[in-house]
């Protein structure tokens, strides 16, 4: 049996997704910045996209700008904050996305800024005392702080946190890439100035997102060199792509509920069997918690002669899951995250599971099931 269990680095394309696509890869092949009818017929599902993603987070589509996926959205966030907004103190924490942190520390180190990170509690939840006194210390900030932690399950309190920005003047950036098309956003109500979102974590296509930049704020483009994006982003959209992460974001809201429900079931029935069948297991973070983000959950297997294997044995059985962020599988060092919250535990095995709408019982069972075995057999010589 080959099981994926690694949909927090990546999900399979729905068929349906494809199916928007092809089109736009075969026939409606125009320049949307042309001005004949071939441009004109991909222009206009080009601004289609934008307001059906739009309809779904209850913004205007003026609000949403396409981009190359999460990481390009993060770093146009900051360049604005703070070439645009003032922005003179950046706040994070050390349990962001690498394209957070360390695109904070580069520009703290060439705009002379203050780079202030949040304290954590120790389960990883941020400390939202620690922040407010943050905010109060110092000069306008830029706060970017993930919603759904895509290795430890902990969510941010948005709305909270939201407020403590609107208090205290900060702008507020939030990496919504594991939590867009699995959680609702209703940003109307919601006082952030930029969100962003990469279509492969909701079942569209890789190299392409978008960002939510709140119509309150003027920012300058980023990548210059065309007019594309309503002169943000230049560069010629991405239209299949875009095609694609505007069918998947719709059918991802289509049956949340029911998506949400199935998914759950399965992530806690998997922390229930693996609780009973491997004695000194570790869920680290908030990742067991039903409140934690469903899709996620990371352990820490207890010391074994294969631990330093775990992974590749799992794989020999047809079993896809990580040992933390993809985006550092080539990293030396454990997760960055795991260490933050002294979760790194020596002779132990880290893996994250993390789940999508297409898995089932049967696989959760294989899965427990060989690491189990592989847990209790003799090691490998």
């Amino acid at each position: 049996m080959n099981v994926y269990l690694d949909n927090a680095a990546t999900t399979p394309v729905l068929p349906e997704v494809a199916q928007a696509m092809l089109p736009y890869l075969t026939e409606f092949f125009g320049n949307p910045s042309s001005s004949h009818a071939f441009g004109r017929k991909t222009k206009s599902a080009l601004e289609q996209s934008r307001r059906t993603i739009a309809k779904h987070l209850n913004c205007s589509p003026a609000e949403i700008f396409f981009t190359s996926g999460g990481t390009e959205a993060d770093n146009l966030a900051m360049h604005a904050a703070i070439h645009d907004l003032g922005c003179k103190h950046i706040i994070t924490s050390a349990i962001e996305h690498s394209a957070v942190i360390k695109t904070a520390e580069v520009m703290s180190k060439q705009h002379g800024l203050k780079l202030s990170l949040v304290k954590l509690h120790s389960n990883g939840d941020v400390d939202l005392s620690d922040l407010e006194n943050l905010l109060a210390s110092n000069e306008k900030s830029f706060v970017t702080l993930m919603h759904g932690n895509n290795e430890i399950a902990n969510l941010l309190p948005l709305k909270t946190v939201s407020e403590l920005c609107e208090k205290h003047g900060a702008i507020l950036h939030s990496d919504t890439v594991q939590t867009m098309g699995h959680y609702p956003f209703d940003l109307q109500n919601l006082n952030i100035h930029f969100l962003n979102a990469s279509a492969h974590k909701f079942h569209g296509p890789k190299g392409v997102g978008f960002i939510y930049v709140n119509k309150k704020i003027k920012i300058n483009p980023d990548i210059t060199g065309g007019g594309q994006e309503r002169g943000v982003r230049g560069g010629t959209e991405n239209i299949s792509g875009i095609i694609g992460m505007a069918k998947a974001l719709e059918l991802s809201y289509s049956d949340l509920s029911e998506h949400r429900a199935h998914i759950s079931r399965l992530k806690q029935y998997m922390a229930a069997t693996l609780e009973a069948s491997i004695p000194g297991i570790i869920f680290n973070g908030n990742s067991r918690n039903v409140d934690s983000l469903y899709t996620v959950l990371s352990t820490t297997m207890p010391p074994t002669s294969n631990s330093d294997m775990l992974l590749f044995l799992l794989d020999l059985e047809g079993v896809a899951c990580s040992g933390g962020s993809a985006c550092s599988s080539g990293a030396s060092k454990g997760s960055h995250v795991l260490n933050a919250i002294d979760a790194l535990q020596p002779g132990c095995a880290s893996i994250r599971f993390s789940f999508s709408r297409l898995n089932t019982q049967a696989e959760v069972d294989y899965v427990v099931e060989r690491v189990r075995a592989i847990c209790l057999e003799p090691a490998i010589a």
